[in-house]
């Protein structure tokens, strides 16, 4: 694999990266992440301001970041980490070729040059080759086999300690993968009873073991475990699904098409077939084991019915959604399928060492269910013509053959192992770079170039104010920059995310989705509310590209188009950005009114939520911060023409002719205008500009947008064209807004006059002092509400307000307060309890078992 990677020029060997899809676009953030905590902020364990607007971090943790590769990554920082991310990838796959290997050499102890092939097809499986961008997962491959090995040892010596170790690491490293990997020690186990089966109390004895091992698991991995449930019920948990048809996903004989080489690309992501493909010997190998004779019918019965149980959940609904915790996949599909080629090759692998029998004619049986199999895909190859080609069907029938006249060859000249160990390296290898090179990935120039001009453009702020500010930016990689240069930003991308903010930026008109929040329309007043202090602001991105051509990938992509940061102070400029300094940022903390304790916006539209909001806080809840506006002139070409523009449907009147509404607007003042935009005025639906240029907002989302239109206009005419690329077209929400400067500016001064005055501050702690008077006596803040917040006013405890459905409140009294605001995860003390208790328990064995008090195997 090292050897492909240096051909695709993967760096440090050449230009390109490992980094697409998910590994470019929220692991790598996040790994630096990882990198920023170990080095620099041991507190971002539990909590961080750089997820969004703040967030709870050990659920991210759990799941993203606990693999131990990732201490490779200390040596690597800013755009060298896509070095240390080569090295993790290849030696994730090195580790589960080794332990795979390990699992069967102690299990049949005869050395085989068929070790190292069955290793490297268990290896380069294709689970592994098609998920390799989910480096996240590739621990739960490397693990299974050890697993299964302790499980092994259950029987064979009574012992259980190895099983407890290996299961208890992967419930820490990823407890999603671990879910599965429980599920199929079950089964398993099952399996190995089966094998192991001399009398019912033996299996009872066995069954004991086996329930006390995954209970000590279980309670050595609470104090990760319990407060990732709880975050879990906040955010994942909440997806799950309650109900489900008893169906097939697709007609089961279509996953013969996975078992060709090549057969993944970027259209099997989001809703393709599982990717089982362990290559042809080894496939053979796991027909042939149900024949092997030498083996107990009984062993070969459950062998097939947990076989059968496996490829149904690979296309029937139900088994399928329970084993991804009864949620359906956000891409990747079938993410337990390396169970399922585990279990495979594992079967082809007792088959060649438990001195099988070769029965003629289960010989010809295989070959005909092969030529069966072939011959389906052969006469429905147009069906899998996205990802199977006639290249792939002819080459994947020659390992067919070259396996079949391998198995005769082991049986004549079992001195030729090491031949057939070349074959099926060979023929995994093929499969392996066939599927690789489907794939696109982000350039190093590209992730080189933007990481420095981002950390530097960061770094400037941060060297110049060490107080407690978030950060916006109006360019973006990912939704995680703010991860990647470890600065407080507004947006976020994870699986483990907490549903409460992206609710809330939906109510103030931002992009977010199911995991996702991009603060990429932000106001005046949200900018204010949520102490968005400083912007950077990319300079020119039609001019400033990688080179000298004039459609290469900008340095710095345009997210967003703000004409009111005019309104802020410049305080910085290189040669890509600009820094302005926001003179209406709030403070984390500020005295307001109590009135905001009672603010419900459930009903209101963006402009209200804003507005009210905001005015609520000084206990001006009527406040009118924005005013409807009317365009003074709307030109309509080839399209129906309408006097009411909010909600009406667009229609072209030429199908042929391009349909375009032109609307002008000559503001009255200089105040700031604002766009409200439907979820189906986006651009898949029709282009936008402005005076001519490209309308640049973040795309898609699913709810109203507020987008900035115009500021410091006054007496200029504003164009906003809108050309249709449909028939029709609905303008959803679609009104213009006016900012009453002179209104927000009275409040803004109102609520900045009692703040929260930072003395020090880290991840998950804030100390500072406040002076409040009577009418602005409760301490609102913009730290989003969770239970493992605390707070202390004067040395004391006191009870955080929820406000808004979103902040954490403080009701204060007169005067001034030195306050405490302290995060710890939920439960997090209760599963470190229950740990340290297992643990005891098993020190404490383990020392009456050394001084031979007890005959309890640990």
């Amino acid at each position: 694999m090292m050897s492909y990677f240096i051909y695709r020029k993967m760096a440090p060997f050449g230009s390109s990266s490992l980094l697409t899809v998910d590994l470019g676009q929220q692991y790598v953030d996040l790994f630096a992440y990882f990198r920023h905590t170990i080095l620099h902020d041991p507190t971002a364990f539990f909590y961080s301001f750089s997820k969004a607007i703040g967030g709870d971090m050990l659920g991210t943790w759990a799941y993203y970041l606990m693999s131990p590769f990732n201490f490779i990554l200390l040596f690597f920082s800013g755009k060298t980490i896509t070095t240390g991310i080569f090295i993790i990838t290849v030696l994730k796959y090195a580790f589960a070729g080794l332990t795979f290997a390990i699992l069967i050499q102690k299990m049949y102890r005869q050395a085989s040059w068929l070790i190292p092939g069955l290793a490297t097809a268990y290896a380069l499986m294709g689970f592994t080759i098609a998920n390799q961008l989910n480096l996240i997962w590739l621990d739960a491959p490397i693990l299974l086999p050890l697993i299964v090995l302790g499980m092994e040892q259950i029987f064979t010596t009574g012992k259980i300690r190895w099983f407890v170790f290996w299961l208890t690491l992967i419930l820490i490293i990823n407890y999603y993968m671990a879910y599965m990997i429980c599920i199929f020690c079950i089964l398993y186990f099952i399996f190995a009873s089966a094998n192991h089966y001399t009398a019912i109390k033996e299996w009872f004895t066995a069954i004991k073991k086996f329930v006390c091992g995954a209970l000590l698991a279980a309670g050595l991995s609470s104090w990760m475990l319990i407060p990732t449930f709880y975050i879990l019920t906040q955010s994942k948990v909440q997806y799950t699904e309650t109900s489900f048809k008893f169906k097939f996903e697709y007609f089961p004989f279509k996953m013969l098409s996975k078992l060709l080489p090549g057969t993944f690309n970027f259209q099997q992501m989001p809703s393709g077939l599982p990717n089982i493909f362990i290559g042809a010997f080894c496939l053979i190998g796991f027909i042939l084991y149900f024949s092997n004779q030498r083996l107990s019918i009984r062993e070969r019965l459950t062998a097939a019915i947990i076989s059968l149980f496996l490829f149904l959940s690979l296309c029937f609904e139900p088994l399928n959604l329970f084993w991804h915790a009864m949620q359906y996949p956000w891409w990747y599909p079938y993410r337990f399928s390396f169970i399922v080629c585990f279990w495979m090759i594992f079967l082809a692998s007792r088959y060649l060492f438990s001195m099988p029998t070769f029965s003629s004619k289960s010989f010809v049986l295989t070959i005909l269910i092969f030529l069966a199999g072939l011959s389906y895909l052969w006469f429905n190859l147009k069906v899998f013509k996205n990802y199977v080609h006639q290249d792939q069907f002819i080459i994947g029938s020659l390992f067919v053959l070259l396996g079949f006249l391998c198995f005769v060859l082991l049986r004549q000249r079992p001195s030729s192992s090491w031949l057939i160990t070349v074959l099926i390296i060979l023929d995994v290898f093929v499969n392996a770079c066939w599927s690789l090179n489907n794939l696109s990935y982000v350039s190093q120039s590209e992730f080189g170039k933007y990481t420095t001009a981002l950390n530097s453009a960061i770094s400037q702020i941060q060297k110049k104010d060490a107080g407690f500010y978030r950060i916006g930016t109006t360019y973006m990689r990912t939704k995680d920059d703010a991860m990647q240069a470890a600065f407080n930003g507004a947006s976020h991308f994870s699986s483990t995310f907490e549903t409460q903010i992206p609710n809330f930026m939906q109510k103030i008109g931002q992009p977010e989705g199911d995991g996702f929040v991009t603060y990429s329309n932000g106001t005046l007043i949200t900018d204010s509310l949520l102490n968005m202090k400083y912007w950077s602001k990319n300079i020119d991105t039609n001019q400033l590209v990688n080179n000298t051509t004039t459609n290469a990938t900008p340095i710095l992509p345009a997210l967003t188009y703000r004409p009111d940061l005019t309104d802020y102070k410049l305080v910085g400029q290189d040669t890509l950005t600009q820094t302005f300094k926001n003179p209406y940022a709030l403070s984390i903390g500020f005295g307001a009114s109590s009135q905001a304790k009672k603010f419900d916006g459930r009903t209101l539209d963006p402009m209200q939520y804003q507005s009210q909001l905001y005015g609520s806080l000084a206990g001006q809840s009527k406040a009118k911060l924005f005013t409807a506006q009317n365009f003074n002139e709307v030109i309509f070409q080839n399209i129906n023409q309408t006097t009411k523009l909010t909600g009406s449907v667009l229609k072209k009147n030429n199908l042929s002719k391009a349909g375009i509404v032109t609307f002008k607007f000559t503001p009255t003042t200089n105040d700031a205008y604002y766009l409200t935009l439907g979820q189906e005025l986006n651009p898949d639906n029709a282009t936008f500009t402005v005076n001519g240029k490209a309308l640049t907002q973040y795309s898609p989302y699913r709810n109203t947008v507020v987008v900035n239109f115009a500021n410091h206009s006054k007496g200029k005419t504003v164009t906003l064209k809108i050309q249709l690329k449909k028939m029709n077209l609905w303008l959803q929400n679609f009104t213009l807004y006016r900012l009453n400067q002179r209104t927000f500016t009275k409040i803004h001064k109102q609520l900045a006059a009692a703040p929260l005055k930072i003395s020090h501050h880290n991840s998950h702690r804030l100390t500072g002092k406040i002076t409040v008077a009577k009418e602005n006596n409760f301490l609102m803040t913009t730290i989003p509400y969770g239970k493992g917040w605390h707070a202390k006013v004067d040395g004391h405890s006191a009870k955080i307000t929820k406000v808004a459905g979103t902040f954490c409140g403080v009701q204060l009294t007169k005067g001034t307060h030195q306050i405490s605001l302290t995060y710890w995860p939920p439960y997090l003390l209760t599963g470190t309890l229950i740990s340290l208790f297992c643990l005891i328990l098993i020190l404490v064995a383990i020392y009456f078992q050394s001084r031979n008090k007890r005959q309890i195997k640990i």
